[in-house]
This record gives structure tokens, C-alpha cells and sequence, in this order.
């Protein structure tokens, strides 16, 4: 299996800067294809701390304890993980954390798994239900952009914040024998 992109695949690399920048310290994920590139680069960060997930919600509850510890985070997951995160959503805005979260998108753009499309179908909504404000990049060349102004909404205006990676972003994945 492998993933077609679209050309200008430096964008992960304008997400690590970014998060650089933000002083993001704590970047758990679920291992996932569409974020290789950006965990790759956090792993070999040492200012950075990568944190493998068992489940999506476990990072909700991570960055929950980032920020009481005063640290900043980002959370890295798959669309598919965003229902898992449903019930711990609410820690988002019970304690107005400074949510911040890089969402590589499924069930869209060319998809060949019907199991994808659902979660991938209602993914902003679960999002938006749950008071976090959403953004979305599908060209390369607008990542950086939407990106930096997600991370500047999350941790300075502490407006939990979900930027969606589309899926023509990432690429649809197709199997290869």
C-alpha cells in the first residue's frame, strides 16, 4: 500500500517549523502514513517529546497534562481516531485548554475504503459539536498558512483548534501488489 500526493511534499516540513516556532514540547500521535514525515522529524527533535498513542483520546488526555505541566502540545491523528475522541473532547472545554490538533483526513478525496468514508464524512462536525474550531488545507501551498493561523488560535487565543490535512493533500492510498 502507498500514497499518492500531490507535488510540494515539503509541507510536513513547514508544519515542524511551525511547531517550532510555537514552542509545541509534547506531540503525541497514532502512527499514521499521511504524518510520517512530521513524526519522523519530531522523534529527532530534541526539544521535542514524540509520545506513540495507543488510542486518539489518550492524546486528549496528554495534552491536557502538557498544559497543567506548562507545556504546549499537538496532537497527530487520522480522521478515523477522531470518533475515538468524542468523550474526551469535553476536557477540551471543561478546563479551556489550548487544544490544538494536525487532522490527516480519510473517506474523501479517492478513497477505496468504504470503512474511511463515515468517520471521514463527519469528522468537522464531531469536531465543531464539540466547540473546536476547524480549519482545513488541501493544496501544499496553503498548508504553512493555515497551519501557522490554527496554531496562533489554539495558543494565543486559546480557541481550541483542528487543522484538517485533506486527503488530496495527503493522498488517495491505493494497494499494490
Amino acid at each position: 500500500m502507498h500514497a499518492r500526493a500531490e507535488t510540494g511534499a515539503s509541507w510536513p516540513e513547514e508544519i515542524f517549523s511551525i511547531l517550532q516556532r510555537f514552542e509545541v514540547r509534547q506531540v503525541p500521535y497514532v502512527p499514521d502514513a499521511g504524518h510520517s514525515q512530521l513524526i519522523e522529524r519530531v522523534l529527532g527533535e530534541p526539544s521535542m517529546r514524540g509520545i506513540a498513542l495507543t488510542t486518539e483520546e489518550e492524546g486528549v488526555a496528554l495534552l491536557a497534562g502538557a498544559w497543567a505541566g506548562g507545556q504546549r502540545g499537538a496532537l497527530l491523528m487520522q480522521s478515523s481516531g477522531v470518533g475515538n475522541c468524542i468523550n474526551m473532547l469535553s476536557l477540551v472545554q471543561i478546563f479551556r485548554l489550548p487544544f490544538f490538533t494536525l487532522v490527516t483526513m480519510r473517506g474523501e478525496w479517492g478513497e477505496f475504503n468504504p470503512w474511511q468514508v463515515p468517520m471521514g464524512s463527519s469528522t468537522q462536525a464531531v469536531f465543531e459539536l464539540s466547540g473546536i474550531k476547524v480549519l482545513r488545507a488541501s493544496h501544499p501551498e496553503e498548508v504553512r498558512e493555515v497551519v501557522e493561523a490554527g496554531a496562533s488560535q489554539a495558543y494565543n487565543a486559546c480557541t481550541p483548534t483542528a487543522v484538517l490535512l485533506s486527503q488530496r493533500l495527503i493522498g488517495a492510498k491505493v494497494f499494490t501488489k
